[in-house]
């Protein structure tokens, strides 16, 4: 992990993700994602929860919302998430914002790890999501670039690091080396780069 992830603003990733979510129409919520078994509905959920999970953890103001498996409940969206999700993000890229947040230990989805580490797992959860909700929602997705680099590092190494066939990412989906680097960092997170939505 590079110094560089220390100095990640989260602000203009999470400003991508509220635009991609204020272009989902209510007809939209209960179409498939990339991701199996998620809707678009537990899709906006689920990264709700992560949002405030992660904003948490950063302001290592650890409890109910950084203990918690992401595996434990079926995410869904509450009445109020157009308003909810938005306030949230803005949140979570505060909290980032905050140097303390990159040292010492936190704790997200029931997991002890390093400052740094959770920071640059929820650069790479917002970037990836983000891809997952703008393919399932037919909208274009333009990732911050520093966002983008973060979490494909992250992924790549965790791809070197086992075989990858458990776990928190699928099998990796290769993508050529000339891909561009979106759609490397999608395949490396157990996506198929060029997955569409049903027609």
């Amino acid at each position: 992990m590079t110094h560089d992830t220390t100095t990640l603003d989260l602000g203009p990733q999470a400003r991508v993700l509220a635009r991609l979510a204020e272009g989902v129409g209510d007809a939209r919520l209960a179409d498939p994602t990339p991701c199996p078994d998620m809707a678009v509905r537990n899709l906006l959920g689920h990264l709700t929860g992560l949002a405030i999970a992660f904003r948490d953890a950063a302001r290592k103001d650890l409890g109910a919302t950084t203990d918690t498996s992401p595996e434990a409940t079926a995410p869904d969206i509450g009445p109020g998430w157009r308003e909810e999700l938005p306030k949230v993000l803005g949140e979570l890229a505060e909290a980032w914002r905050a140097p303390q947040a990159w040292t010492g230990m936190t704790r997200a989805g029931g997991i002890d790890l390093p400052g740094e580490v959770a920071g640059a797992v929820v650069a790479d959860e917002l970037v990836i999501h983000g891809w997952d909700l703008a393919r399932a929602t037919g909208q274009e997705y333009e990732p911050d670039p520093a966002a983008l680099q973060v979490a494909y590092g992250l992924l790549a190494a965790s791809a070197e690091e086992s075989d990858r066939d458990a776990g928190m990412f699928g099998p990796v989906v290769p993508a050529p080396d000339d891909a561009p680097l979106l759609d490397r960092a999608v395949g490396l997170s157990g996506r198929d780069p060029g997955w569409t939505r049903p027609a």
